[in-house]
């Protein structure tokens, strides 16, 4: 087995989809996330030498740094942190409550569980840290004035990681999903809202969380981006780097009716 790789948000999502890519890979996953059903049935579906799971909530430090603790006898080969969540809000009816909620998870957590992880890897001779964000971090979304915020804090403090850790043998790049088909998603995007994202998204359709976990396996590997740090890389079939598209116009008229 290469070793043990850390999946925050590992029960569902493309957080599941990463740890079923790395098991397969031939590493063990380490899942931390919240205690439910979605965990229950994570931990049912392999075999205790391919998994680990804890109970624990990316904004309770102690708890993080207690997870990362126990897993001291299967040294880590790197961390994925999905764990994190998404609401469509306008900028003038977001309150402080709901943005401080955001920066908690998507931005503190993931602070937390590098930090954590990274003090790890520096004894055991460096590693990988991949963080999820978001092109709501990197463009001007409607409605996700907080998300995009807590996306954005994402990639800009995962560039500063990956200068002071390069040092110590740990790489750390960004991934950046545009629109994919997972639980939540089904959930908040409404017809109007897949109508204006399908007119943006140049390939035309949303990506599987299985096209995230293919890009988290490629950082990961040594063998493969072993000499690419500090990167964001896009897995959003095309959409951040399209200008002007024809049906654009056509498909935000229709998320007005």
């Amino acid at each position: 087995m290469k070793g043990t790789i850390l999946v925050t948000g590992g029960a569902s999502g493309i957080g599941r989809a990463v740890v079923d890519a790395v098991i397969a890979e031939g590493w063990r996953a380490a899942v931390l996330d919240l205690p439910g059903s979605n965990l229950d049935g994570l931990r049912a579906a392999f075999d205790p030498a391919t998994l680990h799971t804890a109970a624990v909530d990316v904004t309770d430090e102690a708890a993080v740094t207690d997870a990362v603790a126990a897993l001291a006898d299967a040294p880590l080969a790197g961390v994925v942190t999905c764990a994190g969540f998404g609401r469509d809000v306008p900028f003038l009816a977001t309150t402080t409550d709901a943005f401080r909620a955001m920066v908690e998870v998507n931005l503190l957590g993931t602070f937390t569980v590098a930090r954590e992880a990274a003090r790890a890897m520096r004894a055991t001779g460096g590693g990988a840290i991949v963080t999820i964000a978001s092109v709501s971090g990197i463009q001007g979304n409607e409605g996700r004035t907080a998300y995009g915020a807590t996306k954005g804090a994402v990639i800009t403090m995962s560039r500063v990681m990956a200068v002071e850790l390069a040092p110590l043998g740990i790489r750390v790049n960004v991934i950046a999903p545009g629109p994919i088909e997972t639980p939540l998603v089904a959930e908040v995007h409404t017809p109007a809202v897949r109508a204006t994202w399908l007119a943006t998204v140049p390939m035309r359709r949303y990506g599987a969380p299985s096209d995230v976990a293919a890009a988290a396996v490629f950082l990961l590997d040594p063998r493969r981006s072993g000499y690419i740090t500090g990167q964001t890389l896009a897995v959003d079939g095309g959409f951040t780097t399209a200008g002007l598209l024809s049906g654009t116009a056509e498909a935000t008229n229709r998320g007005k009716d």
